[in-house]
């Protein structure tokens, strides 16, 4: 079952896989000649080695500040998304004065708000989370919205034909019907959380990873940089796979997958 799994994986990923390693190993080659200044691009194995020496202090003390950072904000925009998502389905009044405000919110540069979240939180857990809920908020609403309206109308109609009520038809149809843009939403979300948390953490914060790659490129130490940056990426797919996880197991319940 495992080897079968591997093979399965290795088939659908072996084309991103060549890509990368060919990347790298232009990179690398590139960076060894001298063509560009390793203090502006360093090789990969100087990156590694960077990765190795200061494992202790991002991986004890930066990576679990910026991974309580994302999913504290990631579970609010869950949240208080779907919730607003749901209400705005089943209020359409609702969704003509809220969804304007939620676009416009998207246009609100996050550099320009993080300062006014440290005024108001301090330099604490919270304005780094209210600015991952910010970036990630957006995302779950409208997948939820969305979902909920897609292609239910003869479900509606067959429901209530039966006798259902509103919250029946919600519960049986809508909600099922919408699962794949929630998740599509989700999936957004997740890897957004990440970039609001690096973001907070530039501008004010004490610990994380974007907070170690900003002193690193302060001190033009780029290798220990692009190391932190890695992670970021590392942290951003990882919890990308674990909601697309996730969605596969909620959809082949219901016979959406094969």
């Amino acid at each position: 079952m495992t080897t079968v799994f591997y093979r399965r994986l290795l088939r659908e990923y072996s084309p991103a896989i060549l890509l990368v390693l060919l990347i790298l190993a232009v990179w690398e080659t590139v960076s060894r000649l001298g063509q560009i200044p390793p203090f502006i691009l360093p090789a990969p194995t100087a990156i590694w080695s960077a990765l190795m020496e200061e494992r202790g202090l991002l991986f004890g003390v930066h990576m679990p500040a910026t991974l309580l950072e994302v999913l504290t904000g990631f579970a609010l925009s869950v949240f208080c998304g779907s919730l607003l998502g749901t209400g705005m389905h089943l209020f359409r009044p609702l969704a003509k004065a809220l969804y304007p405000l939620l676009i416009i919110s998207q246009t609100i540069p996050l550099v320009a708000l993080s300062p006014l979240f440290i005024m108001w939180f301090g330099y604490t857990l919270w304005s780094k989370v209210a600015v991952v809920f910010l970036t990630a908020f957006f995302p779950v609403v409208v997948g939820t919205y969305d979902g909920l309206g897609k292609n239910t109308e003869q479900y509606r109609e067959l429901l209530l034909t039966l006798g259902a009520n509103r919250w029946q038809i919600l519960r049986k149809a809508a909600v099922p019907l919408a699962l794949p843009s929630f998740f599509s939403g989700l999936k957004l979300s997740v890897v957004y959380c990440v970039i609001g948390a690096t973001i907070g953490e530039w501008l004010g914060g004490s610990r994380g990873l974007g907070y170690f790659s900003r002193r690193m490129a302060g001190n033009l130490q780029s290798a220990e940089m692009f190391a932190a940056v890695v992670l970021l990426s590392a942290l951003g797919i990882t919890l990308f796979l674990c909601i697309a996880t996730l969605e596969k197991l909620f959809l082949k319940k219901r016979g959406r997958y094969s």
